[in-house]
């Protein structure tokens, strides 16, 4: 039953040997030319920014930071408060992600609270520490 076996598969085989080259007989290759795309030439205006500029991004002010035990957290309820670790006269900051891009107070506007920068950090600024916010587990 064996060479039987061998005999079947050797004959599958050639079969799809012939059919593989028939395939490519019947094949037609043709060259092709793409013409140059020149370096400054720009597409409508896949190019241009203006996109991003209508786009919103998320910005998280911090106004403080505080630890407490699971315990206590478990114990929260309405009414309880969390003093945080920040003095009421220090700005608050701003993040950008994960990036502290500026500094500000909090402010009331309309019934709402609001943030008025006063100052924004760049990377390059030696006097600002853009620092990543911190992020506890």
């Amino acid at each position: 039953m064996a060479k039987t076996d061998k005999a079947v598969a050797v004959k599958e085989k050639e079969e799809q040997e012939n059919n593989v080259s028939e395939a490519d007989s019947k094949t037609q290759v043709q060259s092709v030319e793409f013409p140059e795309a020149a370096e400054n030439e720009s597409v409508g205006s896949g190019g241009s920014i203006d996109i991003l500029l209508d786009m919103d991004v998320p910005i998280t002010v911090v106004i403080g930071k505080t630890e407490i035990a699971v315990r206590r957290l478990l114990q929260l309820g309405p009414g309880s408060v969390l003093k945080l670790g920040k003095p009421i006269d220090e700005p608050v900051e701003l993040y950008l992600r994960d990036s502290k891009f500026a500094t500000g107070t909090v402010v009331v506007v309309d019934d709402h609270f609001a943030v008025k920068i006063k100052q924004i950090l760049s990377p390059g600024d030696s006097g600002a520490n853009v620092t990543k916010m911190e992020k506890k587990p």
